[in-house]
C-alpha cells in the first residue's frame, strides 16, 4: 500500500510538512463522553475511498458495515454494489468479486493505478490516477471507452466516486471537472467545469440531492440542477448533504449550511478546529476534528454538543449512522447536541 496512487500520498505529505510547524488546534471548554456509543470492530483502517474503508486484515468496511470478503494481499476497497465488489492494486488490476461466494470473477488490467470506480448493471465507470477514465462491461469483458483528461501534478487525498444517472456516467476528474457520459453515445462527452486551480483540484465529493448534482473540489461547490449551475467558493475540508440542505465545513474550522441555491443559511465557527470527517442525516449533523473534538450539532446549527472520542490516530470513516475510528465504531444516532 506505500506506494499506491504516489501522487495522492505526495499530496498529502506536503500538505503535513507546511502546516505542521504552525498548526493551532481546538481546544473546547468542555466535552462529553461518547462511550455508550462505541464498541470494537476488531481491526484498522489502511485506506480510504469515499465509498469505504480498506482494513489491515485485507476485509473492507462498506454501506453496510464491516465485510468478511478478503480482497487479496495488496487491494484496496474502491465500492460495492448489491452483487459485487470493486478492488484495486498498485499494478493497476481491477479486481471484481462476486458476493455471494467472495470469489474474484474477473481481474482487468488498467496499467495504471485506480483513484476511483463505480459498478451498475455490470458497467463499470473509472478514473485512474493519471486522470484517465473510462467504462468497462463485465459481460463481454471488454473497455467501452477510454479516454485521458489534463495532466494533473498534485491531488488532494479525498477523491469523489464515478456515479450513475439513469444512462449516464459522471466522472469525477482529478483537474476540476467532471465529465459525463452517455453510454449509448461514450465519445460525445459533456464536460462540467467546478474550479480551475493548478494544484489540488480535483473533484473530492459527488452526490445527488433531489434531482440535482451537488459537487466541490477542495475550493469550490456546485450544484447542477433545474436552475442551471450555482456555486460557492470555499476552503473545502468536507461535504455532506441531507434534506436540510448541502453542508460545508471548511479548513478554518466553519460550518455552513448552505441551500440549493448555495445561499448560505446559517454558520458555526469552531476555532481551529480541523475536519477529518463528516456526515448530516435525520435533524443533526456532524463534524470529527482530527484532535478527538466529535462535534453534534442541529441541523440549523443552532445547537451543539461536544464529545472527546480521542485523537485520530488512523484515518477515519463515516457511512451510514457509523464512524469507524482506530478500531472503534461509534453510533452518532445516540449522540445527541442537548
Amino acid at each position: 500500500m506505500k506506494h499506491y496512487l504516489s501522487l495522492t500520498l505526495t499530496a498529502a505529505t506536503a500538505v503535513l510538512f507546511l502546516g505542521c510547524s504552525s498548526k493551532q488546534y481546538f481546544t473546547p471548554e468542555q466535552t462529553y463522553s461518547a462511550s455508550k456509543a462505541e464498541r470494537s470492530f476488531g481491526s484498522s483502517i489502511v485506506d480510504l475511498s469515499r465509498d469505504g474503508a480498506t482494513l489491515s486484515n485485507g476485509h473492507y468496511i462498506g454501506k453496510n458495515g464491516v465485510s468478511n470478503i478478503d480482497l487479496g494481499e495488496g487491494y484496496r476497497f474502491l465500492s460495492e454494489n448489491e452483487n459485487y465488489v470493486l478492488a484495486g492494486n498498485p499494478e493497476g488490476v481491477l479486481k471484481i468479486i462476486e458476493k455471494r461466494s467472495g470469489e474474484p470473477v474477473r481481474a482487468v488490467a488498467l496499467h495504471v493505478p485506480i483513484v476511483s470506480a463505480k459498478i451498475d448493471r455490470g458497467i463499470i465507470a473509472y478514473v485512474l490516477n493519471n486522470n484517465t477514465f473510462g467504462i468497462y462491461q463485465i459481460a463481454d469483458n471488454r473497455k467501452v471507452m477510454e479516454n485521458r483528461s489534463e495532466r494533473t501534478y498534485a491531488i488532494d487525498t479525498r477523491a469523489a466516486t464515478p456515479m450513475f444517472v439513469d444512462n449516464l456516467a459522471v466522472m469525477p476528474m482529478l483537474d476540476g471537472k467532471l465529465i459525463i457520459v452517455d453510454g449509448s453515445n461514450p465519445e460525445n462527452a459533456k464536460v462540467v467545469y467546478i474550479s480551475s486551480a493548478k494544484y489540488f483540484n480535483n473533484v473530492i465529493f459527488l452526490a445527488r440531492l433531489g434531482d440535482a448534482m451537488v459537487a466541490a473540489t477542495p475550493k469550490k461547490v456546485i450544484v447542477l440542477g433545474n436552475g442551471g449551475k450555482k456555486e460557492y467558493a470555499a476552503n473545502i475540508s468536507e461535504v455532506a448533504v441531507s434534506k436540510a440542505g448541502i453542508y460545508l465545513f471548511t479548513k478554518e474550522g466553519e460550518v455552513i449550511r448552505l441551500d440549493l441555491g448555495l445561499r448560505p443559511i446559517a454558520k458555526k465557527k469552531f476555532k481551529f478546529a480541523h475536519f477529518s470527517a463528516a456526515t448530516a442525516f435525520g435533524d443533526r449533523v456532524y463534524a470529527l476534528d482530527q484532535q478527538g473534538s466529535l462535534i453534534v450539532l442541529s441541523s440549523d446549527l443552532g445547537k451543539y454538543k461536544i464529545y472527546d472520542v480521542g485523537a485520530v490516530d488512523e484515518p477515519a470513516f463515516i457511512t451510514g449512522t457509523k464512524l469507524y475510528k482506530d478500531g472503534r465504531v461509534i453510533e452518532l444516532s445516540q449522540l445527541g447536541y442537548e
